[in-house]
């Protein structure tokens, strides 16, 4: 078993030092899937389940400051996610914002992305508070999904523009032409970051779920068998090594 952990180590190594800088990806979208699952598995309760996989996303961010990646967005929760058990949202809710104070003392310049104000008033005052209080000292910025869907999003992302139109003044027909690609990618929960080059989802369900609907058109995806909170570095480098190993085609 040590020679085991020790060839492994080893193979680790050689595996990260087998990616060129220049060809990792910039901005990696994970959809943290399967810790219901992980801990059924495991005769653990969902709560510890839950509490596996925000551990699991402590380690994952100090995987990509050592790989250099500048963005990484996780999706906590979906807003498909909020109506699951109140005693099961009531521990995600901690957990959720236990993460948030974790990664902002951390040092992690950390966005919401989401609707935060489906979660409840104290929860939500607590996790502002600490963006409001954090003082980011390294360059890992972490957008956070919570309270996320896609479609949502661009929903969200269409009524501001109406919205801005309106205070403008301006008519129905001129507030249509102001709606453009362009502007509602300015209008996104990720706003002003570039768009994901690589999604990663675990869990072995190969469906994208609605994550980041609008800015993964050209993203590359990878999907693993691993439950989140089971899901390891060697995991992170093959997504990598696979990252670069494509040929991009930009929707060609």
């Amino acid at each position: 078993m040590e020679d085991d952990g020790l060839l492994h180590r080893v193979y680790e190594r050689r595996l990260a030092h087998s990616l060129d800088p220049e060809c990792l990806p910039r901005h990696i979208g994970v959809i943290v899937d399967g810790n219901r699952r992980w801990a059924k598995a495991s005769g653990a309760s969902t709560a510890e389940g839950h509490r596996q996989g925000a551990a699991k996303i402590t380690e994952f961010l100090e995987w990509c400051e050592e790989m250099a990646i500048p963005l990484v967005t996780i999706w906590m929760l979906s807003t498909d996610n909020l109506s699951r058990p109140a005693e099961e949202l009531a521990s995600l809710h901690e957990i959720i914002a236990d993460a948030v104070a974790e990664h902002t003392a951390a040092g992690y310049a950390v966005r919401i992305a989401g609707s935060a104000h489906l979660l409840p008033d104290a929860v939500q005052a607590r996790i502002q508070a600490m963006i409001d209080a954090a003082e980011p000292r390294r360059s890992l910025v972490v957008n956070l999904a919570i309270g996320y869907g896609g479609r949502q999003e661009i929903v969200d992302a269409v009524r501001e523009i109406i919205r801005a139109g309106a205070a403008d003044g301006l008519s129905v027909e001129e507030i249509a032409e102001t709606v453009s690609i362009d502007a509602v990618s300015e209008h996104l929960y990720t706003r002003g970051q570039p768009d994901p080059d690589l999604i990663i989802r675990t869990s072995g369900e190969q469906r994208m779920s609605g994550f980041l609907l609008w800015q993964s058109v050209h993203s590359e995806y990878w999907f693993c068998e691993t439950y989140w909170p089971g899901f390891r570095r060697t995991d992170f480098l093959r997504a990598l090594r696979d990252y670069c190993r494509r040929e991009r085609r930009f929707g060609s």
